[in-house]
């Protein structure tokens, strides 16, 4: 499974981006879906998950403005990014997390789509 993740841009502060996170198969198979990001100079951290039975789970930093959901139908993933602010600004990744037999873990990622936020 192949993951291609698109929609990042330039925005102002407080304005909005819908990120996509299309697989190339059925998400049904994932455990977690997730969005990171990673700024210059800094780690990749986690910004949002999503299980398969629709729990989500948020950075502190994004709380209340940013939610993640998916379409299974469509096998795509999302991340609503409102009141956007300039530490915002990181290029963003999809990950996908599968367990098969015996908890072997597979990782998926998509490449990354920068998101920009100027003040």
């Amino acid at each position: 499974v192949q993951l291609q993740a698109s929609g990042g841009g330039l925005v102002q502060t407080g304005g909005s981006l819908r990120l996509s996170c299309a697989a190339s198969g059925s998400i049904f198979e994932f455990n977690i879906m997730g969005w990171y990001r990673q700024a210059p100079g800094k780690q990749r951290e986690l910004v949002a998950s999503i299980t398969s039975g629709d729990m989500s789970n948020y950075a502190d930093s994004v709380k209340g403005r940013f939610t993640i959901s998916k379409d299974n139908a469509k096998n795509t993933m999302y991340l609503q990014m409102n009141s956007l602010k300039p530490e915002d600004t990181a290029v963003y990744y999809c990950h996908a997390l599968r367990y098969g037999n015996w908890a072997q873990r597979y990782d998926y990622w998509g490449q990354g789509t920068q998101v920009t936020v100027s003040s």
